[in-house]
């Protein structure tokens, strides 16, 4: 029952494949570090890969067949992809899904304010993180400012290696009794959360000279004003690139691999797939996913669903029915991150039932918390069945829970997507520190994802 390490099984092939495409997703996760971000990457690829936007298509009048190729825009965060299979649409698609946001702090809408000579950016946490890990780093700011006049600006601000970066302080430890004989989840406050912006009074300045400094860099470099952080969305993420982890360079250490890494594994199953597969082929990359999959962009919402109407509709063939028998025949791998194995903490772990770094791609027969709260719990039937196209097409594969029962728990997209009907289990990347500004993952497992989900893309 214990899985092999899939270093063992590569030859000189296997192991140029693994470092090509480690390099490859290496500079795309340090380019890309929100999901409006990974949002434009992903439909760049696409299109050199002849994928064309099906709301192009509508306003155009364009009739679709088996063979094209089209994804969904979802206000540019979240995106679906679609290969029209040869076979009727409402006998179902294989589906792979993963999530494009991570965990990081955001701006609050009226962020600036000066105290004692410095000048400060107030934020919100996004996602779960510990709060204590963000504080004595350098940060970097990734957005957009949106303007009256309907213009959008993109900020990116610490990655060039010219830029400023901007951090958190922390209470140096001669005066952190108190601090340090706190619990963990209380020693950093959200509201401590705050990142230093500058420290430069405005000449001519007396009240908030510090700001007003701010505030004049912001003009001149960005044509901003105050009240266009009203209309922004500038998220505070790591500052620097991707980077081989390991003398070894088996792993890569990075900003956001839950859930990127399954996205790129995704994109790279999308982009080698042959021009006519049976079933149609689709392809979600969502947002939301670490806050509970709401709002317009999470899987909660509906564009799923609209998008598989609208593509019956231009095929001629749309029905209600068959928009709801499309849904419920797919199979689907929800790509999501699970916990590696960490023998630094192993009693979090139950070791036969755990994620093993460079045993190839995970599979999560549920997830939840405690007693499977919130979770999809995928059937036998398909595990078995996918049991029998990665050991046919030779993907090294393992299963796992997410630590030991009581110890805590997860959840993804896949009871979400669950709820049309349709057979979903979790798969996804072991990974070390997960939530954690930087974050670790093995290079022989984002191998195995790829052919993991280029499999299941074709035989699912």
């Amino acid at each position: 029952m214990e899985r092999p390490n899939a270093w063992k099984d590569y030859g000189e092939a296997d192991l140029k494949a693994v470092q090509e495409i480690g390099a490859d997703y290496r500079k795309m996760l340090s380019a890309c570090k929100t999901e409006r971000e990974w949002n434009k990457a992903l439909i760049a690829r696409l299109e050199k890969a002849g994928y064309h936007n099906l709301e192009q298509d509508i306003r155009e009048g364009r009739t679709l067949k088996a063979g094209d190729r089209i994804y969904a825009d979802q206000m540019g965060k979240a995106l679906l992809t679609f290969q029209i299979g040869k076979g009727p649409l409402e006998t179902g698609m294989t589906i792979v899904g993963a999530h494009i946001d991570s965990p990081r702090m955001d701006l609050k809408q009226n962020p600036l304010y000066e105290d004692s000579d410095l000048a400060y950016g107030d934020t919100h946490y996004y996602g779960g993180i510990k709060k204590y890990q963000w504080v004595a780093r350098e940060l970097a700011l990734h957005g957009v400012v949106a303007g009256k006049d309907g213009s959008v600006k993109e900020i990116v601000i610490g990655e060039d290696e010219d830029d400023p970066v901007v951090g958190i302080s922390d209470l140096l430890p001669h005066l952190a009794q108190e601090q340090m004989g706190k619990k963990v989840s209380e020693a950093v406050t959200g509201e401590n959360l705050d990142v230093i912006l500058g420290g430069q009074p405005l000449a001519g300045k007396e009240k908030d000279a510090v700001k007003e400094m701010l505030l004049s860099i912001l003009k001149e470099r960005y044509g901003m004003e105050e009240e266009d952080f009203l209309s922004a969305e500038i998220e505070v993420v790591p500052a620097g690139k991707a980077r081989d982890f390991g003398l070894d360079r088996s792993m890569i250490l990075g900003y956001g691999h839950d859930d990127r890494v399954c996205a790129y594994a995704e994109l790279k199953a999308i982009e080698g797939l042959p021009e006519m597969t049976e079933a149609t082929v689709c392809g979600m990359f969502v947002d939301k996913e670490e806050i509970g999959s709401v709002g317009a962009t999470g899987m909660r919402a509906n564009y799923l669903e609209n998008a598989v109407a609208e593509i019956l509709d231009r095929m001629g063939d749309y029905s209600e029915l068959k928009v709801r028998r499309a849904l419920k025949n797919s199979r689907m791998l929800s790509c999501d991150v699970s916990a590696g194995y960490d023998p630094l903490y192993a009693s979090a772990f139950e070791k036969k039932n755990a994620a093993y770094l460079g045993r190839g791609v995970c599979f999560n027969k549920f997830t939840g918390s405690r007693g499977k709260s919130g979770s999809n719990d995928a059937n036998a039937e398909f595990m078995g069945r996918l049991r029998g196209i990665m050991d046919g097409n030779g993907v090294h594969w393992q299963t796992a829970e997410l630590g030991k029962v009581d110890v805590g728990g997860g959840g993804t997209i896949a009871y979400i997507c669950a709820l049309y009907g349709m057979e979903v289990i979790d798969s996804g990347v072991a990974v070390l520190s997960m939530h954690a500004p930087m974050e670790v993952i093995s290079k022989a497992d984002l191998y195995e994802a790829v052919k993991a989900y280029k499999a299941f893309m074709l035989e699912g």
